[in-house]
Parts: C-alpha cells; structure tokens; sequence
C-alpha cells in the first residue's frame, strides 16, 4: 500500500543538476479551473507524479473529465455537461473548495466533501462561504460535505476579505470569472500562484486584471475557451534544494529556478551564510555556512507559512538559537517533537519557536506529520549520523515531484520500502 510506505535516510552529500518541476500550488488551482471549461485544457511542466495531483485528476474523472497525461503534459477535457455532486470517500484534499466554487459558477450546483489536507491548526473555510454567498449562492454542509447552489448565474459584487486568504482569493477569481457583471475583491493575496492563475484564465478568455495588493477586478464572461498553459516552477521545491544543499555541504545546479518569487527568503538564507548564485534561470549553490536565523512568517512576498518548517531543519545545524514566528499557523509547530528523536533541542513558546543548533544529529524513527515538516525530517536525516527512517513518508510525495529520483541522481543514500 502506497500509504505504508516509509523513506530511509542516511548521511549523503549531492552533486550533479536537477530541475525544478511545476508548481503543486499552483497546478492544483489550474485543475480546478478546468471545470469552468467545456474546451480542452492543456498543461505542460506538468508535475503528474505528486499524490495530490493524482487525487485531483480522480476527482475530475469522477465528474466527467478525461485526463490523458503524458511526460510532463496533460490534456483535460469532457464530452458532455459534468457531474456536480462529487462523492468521495478516498483522501480528501484541501482543493475541493475551488472544486465547489467552479462548479456552482458554471452549472449552478456544487457537493464536494469538506476540505482535507495539511492539519494546519485552524483552517476554517468561512471565508470560502463568505465568498460564494457573496456571489449569490445558498451555502450549507449536509453532514460531511458542503453543498453550493443557484437557481441563476452567480452576480458580480464587491468583496472584501477579511484577511488575505490565498485561497478564498482564488475561489473568488474561478466564480467571478463566469459570474454576471464585474467582481472586485478587495485585500487579496496576490502572490505568484494567483498570478499564473490569472494568467491562465486570460489566455482562455477570461478578463481579470489585479491592480497590487490592493484589488483584483474581474469582468465576467459568458464562456472560457481552449488554453495551453506552461506550470510555474515550484518555489517550495527551489527553495527545499537550496537549504538542502546548504545542509549538506554540497554544491548542485537548479534548473528552472524562480528568482523573482523567492527574493526575501533568499535574502534571509544569503545573510544565514547560504552561498547562491544566478545563471540566468539557474541557480548554483555553492557550500557554504548555516548560521541562526531571525524569521516571522507573513503574505507573499515574505516567508509563508509553508517554509518554515525548512528554515526550522536548516536552524538545527546552526551554531546557537534560531527563532521562527508563525502568526498564520502556530500548530503547525508539532513537528518539533519529531525532531527532538534526533537530538535537536526544540521549545514552543506561545507563537515562538526556538531551534538550537545540535552538535550531532541523530538518526530516528520519525513520523511525517503534514507535508513540510516531512520534507524537514528528510533534509535532517542527510545530514545525521546512522538510518533516519520516515513513516507516513506519503505526505513528501504528496508535493515533491519524482523526490526520491531527483535525490538519487543527485546522489543521495536514500530509499523507499
């Protein structure tokens, strides 16, 4: 069984080239989106090994789609009108939300059952609510699923969300995008995977222009028509190999890496002693030092929420104390006690994590608690002394694509079994 596999790790260090694949964060939306078409969509840096994906390309087939995926393409398209009730009893994921926002936009009825993914404390979905029933839809669970309809096309408005919310900003743009007259949302996130969302959108037809930080005005069409569309690179996964490398002492080459959506991160590891350099849209990392770091996370174009568990493994080889801030997440800490198995001394103090550099790592028996810290506990287990053995490992691949390839090519003592 796929979910009872587990990863072993020992101490390696890298060499050689990799390239980033396409964004989970974004190509999750991008899928989505496809409901709102009745063309064909088509996606290149298509990252078709991730298991959300995967779960995500099921769910479209349920409803009527057929995916045909080949190498890093995938061309999705229907015959006739969707299912919109998606009943499903396999692992859920988070995405189910757009699910049900495309689907009331473009047929006036959506079932999806209640978002899953990440355990990231508190992720509530009322301002996903909030954001449909602004529109016009009727909004309400029927036991474990939540249920969206209107009996005529959803109507363009003002929205104002109440916090910056990635999601329901993208939820807002797939049903305004059909919806009747002009939508604007106001304190959107805009950050790269709402833009190559946006992007996408435009390129089939849609009208959407985001004007900052400040608004996001959608003028609402009949139909979308067939698109091609290149993936972003993924800057979690651009990010992952430049800590890593770093960790390790190693020096490796990143294709495809996205510069211009990393800038505070990498100014924040460059300042740690992280050596990086740009080669048009490659990057080399050079070995070099990891010193503690001062870090809170916050909106795009700071350190998300999503990054601090890296920073947390890159802390742990630090001389001295680092300290993180999640305002966002802070219960997404408990992965620190899966790091103490390893002999790092870790602490939780309200919204503050500490991490104090160890002087010998230890390898363990560990559990991947959500996608992130899982990733954390494996750039640790490259850098511990004896096996590190990760349960739960299904969580990495869940938004790494290929993982354990790319880190074999590169060299890496590592394995599934």
């Amino acid at each position: 069984m796929m979910y009872e596999k587990k990863i072993v790790i020992e101490k390696s260090k890298l060499e050689g080239t990799v390239k980033v694949s396409g964004a989970k964060n974004s190509v999750l939306r991008l899928l989505a989106a496809s409901i709102l078409f009745d063309e064909n969509v088509e996606l290149t840096n298509y990252p078709s090994s991730l298991l959300d994906v995967r779960v995500h390309e099921e769910m479209l087939e349920y409803l009527g789609k057929t995916i045909n995926v080949s190498d890093d393409s995938v061309i999705i398209s229907q015959e006739e009108r969707l299912k919109t009730n998606l009943e499903w009893h396999d692992r859920s994921i988070r995405n189910t939300l757009l699910i049900l926002g495309a689907s009331v936009a473009k047929y006036g009825y959506g079932r999806v059952p209640l978002p899953g993914g990440c355990k990231l404390g508190e992720r509530k979905y009322d301002i996903h609510v909030n954001v449909l029933e602004s529109l016009g839809a009727k909004v309400y669970e029927d036991g474990d699923y939540l249920v969206a309809e209107s009996d005529k096309r959803l109507q363009g408005c003002d929205i104002h969300l109440r916090m910056r919310s990635t999601g329901a900003t993208e939820n807002a743009i797939l049903a305004g995008s059909l919806a009747e007259g002009v939508t604007r949302i106001y304190n959107p996130h805009i950050r790269p995977e709402i833009i190559d969302l946006i992007d996408f959108l435009n390129k089939s037809g849609a009208k959407i222009k985001a004007f900052g930080q400040e608004r996001i005005e959608i003028q609402g069409v009949q139909a979308l028509s067939s698109v091609k569309h290149k993936v972003m690179p993924d800057n979690m996964e651009a990010l992952t190999w430049v800590i890593l490398a770093t960790m390790t002492k190693s020096e490796i080459k990143i294709e495809n890496f996205p510069f211009k959506d990393l800038e505070i991160p990498l100014i924040h590891l460059r300042e740690s002693g992280v050596n990086l350099y740009r080669c048009n849209d490659n990057a080399i990392v050079a070995q070099g030092d990891c010193y503690p770091i001062e870090i809170s996370t916050g909106p795009y174009p700071g350190i998300n929420s999503d990054m601090q568990p890296l920073f947390a493994a890159f802390a742990a080889m630090c001389k001295g104390t680092s300290h993180i801030i999640d305002l966002r997440f802070p219960g997404r800490y408990a992965y620190g006690e899966e790091m103490k198995k390893m002999n790092i001394d870790t602490s939780v103090d309200g919204d503050l994590f500490a991490v104090s550099g160890s002087q010998k790592i230890i390898g363990a028996k560990v559990k991947a608690l959500d996608l992130r810290a899982g990733i954390a506990l494996l750039m640790l287990g490259m850098t511990a002394e004896g096996q590190t053995v990760i349960s739960d490992s299904w969580q990495i691949k869940r938004g790494y694509n290929n993982i354990i390839e790319k880190l074999c090519l590169l060299g890496a003592n590592v394995k599934e079994v």
